[in-house]
């Protein structure tokens, strides 16, 4: 029997996925992850408990969304996953149904500087117009939210983050959940107090330079 291609990468998919349950961004099926490595892409089947996924359960599909190797279907929202890579160069991708981030996607137009995290994302996160999902339309509107961006969130639906890896990308999915309920908490007693744009940006070059250097 030959090796399993991408074996790692589609471990990580099912940890990741894993995750996303246990942190109570989704709930059942909802939700989807994938990596990309070199051109292909692991991601998530469609409508199987994560707990129950192997890695051989995971398909691997070229950029243009065609399977080349695994018997279960992708994710219904393929066509956002791809289009985050061909078109904002993404290395790994995760798509929640976060409880928070979807509230304030009802209320607002992007999420409101109300810490300095929201550098880490490229500035203040937009709002997609909502489309159906599992759609081009869905596709079309999250790439344009997601123009200069890490992560934006989908009205009525919840929200899209990238990154070089699948651990960059789901921690901007948990921080951007967190930045959310704050601006809601807060919301609840008044109007809160946001930073500048200016402090953003000063924020965006500290954290070019922060963290450990890898070796």
């Amino acid at each position: 029997m030959s090796a399993l291609r991408l074996a790692e990468q589609r471990g990580e998919v099912i940890d990741i996925a894993r995750r996303m349950t246990s942190d109570r961004l989704v709930v059942g099926t909802s939700g989807n992850v994938s990596v990309r490595s070199g051109d292909l892409v692991a991601v998530t089947p469609s409508g199987v408990e994560y707990d129950e996924l192997r890695p051989v359960d995971i398909p691997l599909v070229d950029l243009s969304g065609e399977v080349v190797e695994g018997e279960l279907k992708p994710t219904s929202e393929l066509p956002m996953h791809l289009t985050a890579y061909v078109e904002h160069d993404a290395g790994a991708v995760v798509h929640t149904h976060s409880l928070h981030a979807t509230a304030l996607s009802l209320l607002r137009d992007e999420v409101p500087a109300v810490h300095y995290q929201l550098a880490d994302y490229g500035g203040a996160v937009r709002v997609a117009d909502y489309a159906t999902f599992g759609t081009d339309a869905l596709a079309v509107s999250m790439s344009e939210a997601l123009r200069d961006r890490n992560g934006c969130i989908l009205r009525n639906h919840g929200t899209v983050t990238i990154g070089n890896s699948l651990t960059k990308a789901y921690n901007r999915a948990r921080q951007l959940e967190w930045l959310c309920e704050l601006w809601l908490t807060a919301a609840k007693l008044g109007a809160p107090a946001v930073l500048p744009d200016e402090e953003l940006a000063h924020c965006a070059t500290l954290f070019a330079g922060y963290g450990q250097s890898v070796r």
